[in-house]
């Protein structure tokens, strides 16, 4: 199997002014909201859809998370510390390097950013 890109994300918030707010204000995605979810579209992607509702307990198994392409990791982990969020140090991975962190409601994000 060869994935093109990232279809969907949905996540999970208990808040969806608070929600529009950390994905569209803190991490600089669009969202808007459409009826009990917001979505927030990430260029070349569908939407990510952050609802309501608690997730199931199969939907949070450890390792559940979405990543987030950037060009510059530690501008980007610079930024959101800035802004109060906490972000983890960033590691290599495969030639790349990533961090991560926690929305509001526990949601995992990966800050990922391609190796030279």
């Amino acid at each position: 199997m060869r994935a093109l890109t990232v279809h969907h994300v949905s996540v999970n918030v208990a808040d969806l002014d608070e929600g529009i707010i950390f994905y569209g204000t803190t991490l600089g995605l669009p969202a808007a909201v459409t009826g009990p979810a917001t979505s927030a579209r990430v260029p070349g992607s569908t939407p990510a859809t952050a609802r309501s509702t608690a997730p199931r307990p199969c939907a949070r198994e450890p390792g559940q998370h979405f990543a987030l392409l950037v060009a510059d990791l530690d501008a980007e982990r610079a930024g959101l510390l800035d802004a109060g969020v906490q972000v983890s140090e960033p590691f290599p991975i495969g030639g790349n390097r990533q961090a991560f962190l926690t929305d509001p409601w526990g949601n995992v994000i990966e800050l990922h950013e391609l190796g030279a």
